[in-house]
Order: C-alpha cells, then sequence, then structure tokens
C-alpha cells in the first residue's frame, strides 16, 4: 500500500482566495459577497456566491452574507446559532416578518477588512453602510 495522496481535484485560485479572505473575517463580524469580490478586485457577489456554495463548508461559511442582512434560506438556525455564540449584532425580526427570524445588523456587523490583508495591502472592501 502507497503513502500517496488520493488524487483529489484541484481547487480553483479563485475560490481559494475567496476562502482565505472568508478564513479572516473575525467571529461577531461579517463581509458581503459583493464586499469579498471588491476586496479581491475580482469577480462579483455572484461568484462569490458560487464557490461559496461549493467549497464554503471548510470555513466559516456565516461570516459570509446578503448585503440587506437577511440569513440564507435553509441555513438560517445554522448560523443564528453561529452568529449568537460570536456575538454577532442582530436586528430583531419585525413581528410580520415569516418565521420571527432576525436579520443582520450590518451597520455594526459588517467588517472593512482592515487589517492589511487583501490583493493589494492598502485597499480594503470598505463599509459600505
Amino acid at each position: 500500500m502507497s503513502d500517496e495522496v488520493p488524487n483529489l481535484p484541484e481547487l480553483p485560485e479563485y475560490a481559494e482566495r475567496v476562502l482565505e479572505v472568508t478564513e479572516h473575517i473575525p467571529p461577531g463580524r461579517v463581509m458581503t459577497y459583493g464586499d469579498v469580490a471588491e476586496w479581491l478586485g475580482e469577480g462579483g457577489p455572484r461568484q462569490v456566491g458560487r464557490v461559496m456554495a461549493l467549497y464554503g463548508s471548510a470555513v466559516p461559511w456565516w461570516r459570509v452574507v446578503r448585503s440587506d442582512g437577511t440569513l440564507l434560506p435553509g441555513h438560517e438556525v445554522r448560523a443564528l446559532s453561529h452568529y449568537r455564540a460570536e456575538g454577532t449584532p442582530l436586528r430583531e425580526a419585525a413581528r410580520g416578518a415569516r418565521g420571527h427570524v432576525p436579520r443582520l445588523d450590518m451597520r455594526r456587523a459588517r467588517w472593512d477588512g482592515g487589517g492589511g490583508r487583501g490583493a493589494d495591502a492598502e485597499g480594503s472592501a470598505g463599509a459600505h453602510t
């Protein structure tokens, strides 16, 4: 028997970059799909969303979110438990909201990528409020 690792499909370079950014988002903070794309200087929200759908389970996926703060459909319960454990700022759901699921408080939770990380180490995704 050989000690060789089986041939696994190689992760696309763009996917690696998206996942790396995701791993650097601090607990209790979030970036939008568009923020990640802007930080990388490549792709857009849909491309980042596709990477997260295919490969995001290996990283803190709940920290990459929709710009309106709504939780990812079908993953609300799991994401909410992560947000509460990390102290991510939430806004209580409106009385009429389906399922009374809170939203992220994007004004307080959004991370601008500060700390010298990113494609050019100068810029940031900016805190779009």
